[in-house]
């Protein structure tokens, strides 16, 4: 790449030690690298720093994804940069068409949305719409900044978005185990946010939601044709709009609930 366009990547983490290794190495490329870890309490941080002594790292409470995105985009110092998750890789294709943008860099894109190849418990995952998978990820910088939705932040561009065609590998559960994790932790927020614009959960919410998301994955984007690992990926799907809406009945109910004098 040459030296006229420059790149930084930003990395948010926290706990993230099994991934964090392969995520930087895969990166290493780049002018520069800024990681913005919560207060982990593994190596997080110790093993960020032992692949290149460079990597900038800076350790700030956890204030939501948007926030600690745009925190890192703050402390970037290149040209363009690069979002990615500690469990996200990009492939060598992938580079090399970023290299060749920057060097070709066409002035009426500010950001580019890059596919997203997603492996489920060893799997690719290719249909029930895991793929594409679109995430706008490259952009110069100044020209986009991350909302503040308590969970699948988006990012705001303002500009032309391009499309890249080489996709980032996202590792993002090992086992069943592991989705069992995230789902609690990830409907915990879905149901904070859905409670600020649903003020009740009803019987449907709990029977009917779930149905039509298992529908939608499995039948009408396909699910099943990824065999054993689609069907399942679509039964989880299903779980969670469950488990989300349930949570929602919860905070409702505890807001109805009267506060005892103490």
């Amino acid at each position: 790449m040459g030296n006229l366009t420059t790149i930084s990547v930003v990395v948010i983490t926290k706990n993230e030690s099994r991934n964090i290794q392969a995520c930087l190495e895969s990166v290493q490329w780049v002018d520069e690298c800024i990681l913005v870890d919560a207060e982990s309490s593994d190596q997080t941080r110790e093993i960020a720093k032992g692949i290149n002594s460079a990597v900038c790292v800076f350790t700030r409470p956890w204030q939501g994804f948007g926030s600690q995105k745009n925190f890192g985009i703050a402390q970037a110092s290149s040209d363009w940069v690069l979002i990615l998750d500690a469990d996200e890789r990009v492939t060598p294709d992938l580079q090399h068409e970023i290299q060749k943008l920057l060097d070709q860099q066409s002035v009426d894109r500010v950001a580019y949305r890059i596919p997203r190849r997603n492996f489920l418990w060893g799997h690719w995952i290719r249909y029930g719409g895991m793929y594409p998978d679109y995430q706008i990820r490259l952009f110069q910088k100044g020209a986009a900044c991350y909302n503040d939705a308590f969970i699948h932040e988006n990012l705001i561009v303002n500009g032309v978005i391009g499309t890249l065609l080489n996709p980032i590998n996202h590792y993002t559960e090992r086992c069943i185990e592991d989705h069992f994790r995230k789902m609690d932790a990830y409907t915990t927020l879905a149901a904070k946010g859905q409670w600020a614009v649903l003020s009740s959960v009803s019987w449907y919410h709990l029977l009917l939601n779930p149905l039509v998301t298992l529908c939608k994955i499995s039948l009408l984007k396909q699910g099943v044709r990824d065999g054993v690992a689609g069907f399942i990926n679509s039964i989880f799907s299903g779980m969670y709009t469950f488990l989300k809406y349930a949570k929602v009945w919860e905070i409702s109910c505890s807001a109805r609930k009267p506060k005892r004098d103490l």
